[in-house]
């Protein structure tokens, strides 16, 4: 496939909108505990979602139901034997590797909920995300070089040493420096605001149990980079098997989310005994079950979209450099996520200072992408 950085960048930015938006539904769900409508929103994301796509994207159903739409029960059970065997063809390395990652992911996962939950969209998104990036987009390429071939040392070294690299990198700085104003605009914030202030904007607020929680969630969040890239051998045979390379990380996507889906839904599991919150899921009006069940479904495919489109984007962005997708990632993530805040009105009560550190990190985090494109473009063109 031939690279596109910038349509890559594009491709990133739907992506980020996706994961910065998702929980937008999740704060209109009534009555409610945070455990029930986390689980109902994983089956979701991690589950209905990545097999109904990848059966879609990654198989021929599309084209069986096409050319014989009467049999449409069978054709999608001969799709998802597809998908199995395609699965199964892969190495099995590959696919325990992406399992033990997504469950490390699903812990982060859980913890960045509760990091939102305590500090606000705005905040708990730059803390965790911040160590995400920097440890998901720089630990695979390192790792690579140091314990890989010799290629794969070669390839560190240039990162390092030639201007596409080190175009790249100084994106992953820039990027590094808007989640450290974003952070720092928080911060101000906490400073700023009365008790009364914090919780109307953030009923749970809590600046010390949030930043700890935060923390612990970005480098847990990271492992979902590092199943990305074990599971490259997972996208190379589903190419061989007829998919799309635009689509061949959605095969991946399957495995990974199988990992998350346990670890969170274990815990979630966990929280509903002990808060005996199981009446959650069964209890209430009608219609507000029914809009509480629809709003976490909601979620759940948004959270989707942001790795479907991530996929896309990295096959676009190119192979030299293609560790830099996450940092483009995590800024569009904090970029939206941040908007949100201010839709959300979290940042009401703050300082004009303050406000304006929040649209320069922003601003800043844009930037970055541009400049992790470039040198993405750079590379393809010198390649």
């Amino acid at each position: 496939m031939t690279p596109n950085p910038f349509l890559g960048v594009f491709l990133h930015a739907i992506g980020g909108f996706a994961a910065g938006s998702f929980y937008a539904p999740l704060k209109q769900v009534k009555r409610w505990a945070w455990e029930s409508y986390w689980l109902v929103m994983g089956l979701a994301a991690w589950l209905a979602a990545p097999w109904i796509v990848a059966l879609i994207t990654a198989t021929p159903l599309v084209q069986w139901l096409r050319d014989d739409p009467w049999h449409a029960l069978s054709h999608i059970a001969g799709s998802v034997v597809h998908l199995t065997r395609m699965l199964h063809a892969s190495p099995d390395r590959s696919i325990q590797l992406c399992i033990l990652f997504g469950l490390l992911w699903g812990l982060g996962n859980l913890t960045f909920g509760l990091s939102v939950r305590y500090l606000g969209m705005a905040l708990g998104y730059s803390v965790a995300l911040g160590f995400c990036m920097v440890f998901g987009t720089l630990v695979p390429p390192i790792y690579d070089g140091l314990t890989g071939t010799a290629a794969d040392w070669q390839r560190l070294v240039v990162l390092f040493t030639l201007t596409p690299g080190q175009t790249t990198l100084a994106g992953v700085g820039v990027c590094l420096a808007g989640i450290g104003l974003c952070g720092l605009a928080g911060m101000c914030k906490e400073k700023e605001l009365s008790d009364e202030q914090k919780k109307e904007a953030v009923q749970e607020f809590a600046l010390g149990k949030g930043f700890a929680v935060a923390t612990i969630s970005g480098i847990l969040s990271a492992c979902f980079a590092f199943g990305l890239a074990a599971g490259k051998p997972i996208a190379d045979v589903a190419v061989k098997s007829g998919t799309e390379p635009l689509f061949s990380n959605n095969p991946v996507l399957v495995v990974i989310l199988i990992g998350g889906f346990f670890s969170n839904a274990v815990w979630c599991l966990i929280l509903n005994a002990r808060n005996r919150s199981f009446k959650d899921y069964v209890t209430g009006p009608a219609t507000q079950q029914v809009r509480n069940y629809f709003l976490a479904a909601l979620a759940g495919v948004i959270w989707y979209g942001q790795f479907f489109f991530y996929g896309m984007g990295t096959t676009k962005l190119g192979e030299e450099y293609g560790f830099s997708s996450w940092s483009i990632h995590m800024a569009f993530i904090i970029v939206f996520s941040s908007l949100w805040g201010i839709a959300f009105r979290e940042w009401r009560g703050t300082s004009g200072k303050t406000k304006t550190l929040v649209w320069v990190g922003i601003l800043t985090l844009i930037a970055s992408t541009m400049v992790i494109g470039y040198g993405n473009y750079l590379a393809s063109a010198k390649g």
